[in-house]
């Protein structure tokens, strides 16, 4: 596997030479570009623990589009060690598929903050079976970040399951989503992220799932009429190490990086929190979408409709998904925010 991760690291241009022999480069692959929330939470990551590790370490950030633009790559690059730690989220479903459990539906806190602390919890990312899920993978899960609420756009209000019936709403390529929109009555469809724009305006796409700030980063919300707050779910990415390159860490380096993943919970929301208010002020002031926040009775219909799909999850994926979905439950009830029925 090494000799693998050398080749991959030497494919995507990823060798570096030590400043001095006790130096280590730690190269960080981003799922989204210079400037969003992956990025000012991994500048940070990289702050801390070059100054924790006195400039032993140097964290190399490396944005979309400097590892490739394929995600499965990104994904790829981190099993095999090419690139040491990376962050997944919604297509990791391909590669560690109990990781769809983030995708569910009205399972985790309304609460974004709750949601966070939930996801971090050691009851949640420290259990038996979460762990399991990566490692068996070549993987290790270091932290969990949210990125903000999944909003869906529509070109019509949608305030009840019945508005959604039949619309054709792009989903990522999951199949714990499609499964998800079928379930409230809509036609699932999967379109890549680049020709999003054109399919919405064309109207290939009537409908998008997105956080806020990627509303507003690509202008989807040009080619739309209202945008919904359900706060069903938020947008989750994974920050995930090689299990190799962890476990190759001394017991202070590993407490090193658990240190800074902890601090960086409450930082990771806070910058979720900045980056999404400020960019849906520039909708509102650029556009007159109109904004749609469900109510709790709103929110109960399709939380209805969507809860058998934890059991579409379930058999889809086996044991351990189980496992992880009833930690993840345990955690957000330690929270004192459920909103499970």
């Amino acid at each position: 596997m090494r000799l693998k991760a050398i080749g991959l690291a030497i494919a995507f241009g990823l060798v570096t030479v030590a400043g001095s022999a006790n130096a280590e480069t730690w190269r960080f692959g981003l799922e989204e570009i210079e400037g969003s929330v992956q990025y000012q939470y991994a500048k940070e990551f990289k702050d801390l623990i070059e100054e924790k590790s006195d400039g032993d370490i140097t964290v190399q950030l490396l944005p979309y589009g400097k590892w490739g633009s394929s995600y499965s790559a990104l994904y790829d690059a981190v099993q095999n060690g090419a690139i040491q730690i990376g962050f997944g989220s919604g297509a990791l479903g391909g590669t560690v598929p109990e990781s769809q459990l983030l995708s569910l539906n009205f399972v985790m806190p309304s609460d974004q903050w709750a949601t966070a602390q939930a996801l971090n919890s050691d009851t949640f990312l420290q259990s038996d079976a979460w762990q399991s899920s990566f490692r068996n993978r070549g993987l290790v899960p270091l932290a969990e970040l949210t990125e903000g609420y999944q909003v869906w756009t529509a070109n019509k209000p949608i305030k009840t399951p019945a508005d959604m019936k039949n619309l054709k709403i792009r989903v990522m390529d999951n199949s714990l989503l499609r499964s998800t929109y079928r379930a409230y009555g809509a036609s699932p469809i999967t379109i890549a992220y680049g020709e999003l724009y054109s399919a919405l305006q064309q109207g290939q796409a009537e409908g998008n799932i997105q956080p806020v700030f990627a509303h507003e980063e690509m202008g989807f919300y040009e080619v739309q009429k209202a945008m919904i707050f359900a706060k069903q779910s938020q947008f989750v990415a994974t920050l995930m190490g090689n299990l190799d390159w962890y476990e190759d860490l001394s017991s202070e380096q590993q407490k090193m990086v658990k240190d800074v993943t902890q601090q960086l919970v409450k930082t990771g929301y806070d910058i979720q929190t900045k980056f999404n208010s400020e960019r849906l002020d520039t909708i509102k002031s650029k556009s007159d979408i109109e904004i749609i926040e469900l109510n709790d009775e709103q929110r109960a219909a399709f939380r209805k409709m969507v809860k058998p799909v934890r059991e579409t999850f379930v058999n889809d994926v086996g044991d351990g998904a189980q496992k992880s979905l009833d930690a993840l439950l345990s955690a957000v009830k330690q929270t004192g925010s459920s909103d499970d029925e």
